[in-house]
């Protein structure tokens, strides 16, 4: 349709579902996400935005929330008709004239304070209510930081808030592709040698070259399917930007063969630690 817009939070660009009018849709699509406060609320902010008998589609694969859509659409008010398709269920809806439920759904779902996290999150966020193991793992391990360098995949901002303990470091660009990630690190790193980018690490960013360091817990999941293969990208892009003698700050899941990668991307590699469940690498172009 060429009137249609792109909302997803993981397109980097794209505009915000929360920021469209009440009413001023006619049709939307969604993919419902997987994690249940995140689905609820994105499907809660689309019937916000479509008018009285707009129409909604929505689909999930069956084993990742697709066998729930229908009873939770219903819960807002929505009688849906569903049919099963390539392993997903497919939910089309006409929003009804009062919707229930949705300042409930939206509230719980939107940015917050996780008591266990202490830092502004959202659910759709990796590790959103409660800190990463592997990041608390690699603060404990991480040395003063100085020069310029970034985080990949910056999440909420847990690593560059460590790294700017040191009063050496110049400026880090946090950096992540989900739009939700950026806004709560803007609100949880007011260091004004922090900038803060919504792109993806996997493409060339302009200005960012030349990095004495690089700080990050890559991901290693794709649409809930394990994908080794993003972990790989993020190392060989943290070598592309780094200056020579520049150091890479790395932890993983024990169980993630990325030695291979960093020996074909990096001059020197070492292993810091290991342990509960991690590794911690330095590699140093």
């Amino acid at each position: 349709m060429a009137d249609a817009v792109q909302l997803s939070p993981l397109v980097p660009g794209a505009r915000r579902l929360d920021d469209l009018a009440d009413g001023s849709c006619a049709a939307m699509t969604v993919l419902a996400p997987q994690g249940v406060l995140e689905r609820r609320f994105t499907l809660a902010h689309a019937l916000r935005a479509l008018g009285p008998g707009g129409r909604l589609t929505a689909l999930a694969p069956k084993d990742r929330g697709g066998q729930r859509l229908a009873k939770e659409l219903a819960v807002f008010g929505c009688a849906a008709e569903q049919i099963s398709r390539r392993h997903h269920r497919i939910c089309t809806s006409v929003r009804p004239e009062l919707p229930t439920g949705l300042d409930e759904a939206i509230a719980a779902g939107g940015p917050q304070v996780p008591p266990a996290l202490g830092l502004w999150s959202q659910p759709g966020i990796f590790s959103w209510d409660r800190p990463d193991s592997g990041s608390r793992m690699l603060v404990r391990h991480l040395p003063p930081l100085a020069g310029v360098g970034a985080d990949f995949g910056c999440g909420v901002g847990l690593l560059a808030l460590a790294a700017l303990e040191s009063p050496a470091l110049q400026r880090i660009s946090l950096i992540d592709i989900d739009r939700r990630a950026i806004d709560s690190a803007r609100r949880n790193v007011l260091d004004r040698r922090a900038e803060f980018m919504w792109c993806d690490v996997r493409q060339a960013i302009d200005g960012i070259q030349e990095l004495d360091f690089v700080v990050m817990n890559p991901p290693f999941h794709d649409g809930g399917a394990e994908d080794r293969s993003l972990g790989e990208a993020f190392i060989r892009g943290a070598a592309a930007v780094l200056k020579p003698g520049g150091r890479c700050w790395l932890v993983a899941n024990r169980h993630l063969p990325y030695e291979t990668q960093l020996k074909a991307s990096f001059a020197n590699v070492r292993q810091v630690e290991q342990g509960e469940g991690f590794k911690i690498y330095e590699a140093r172009r």
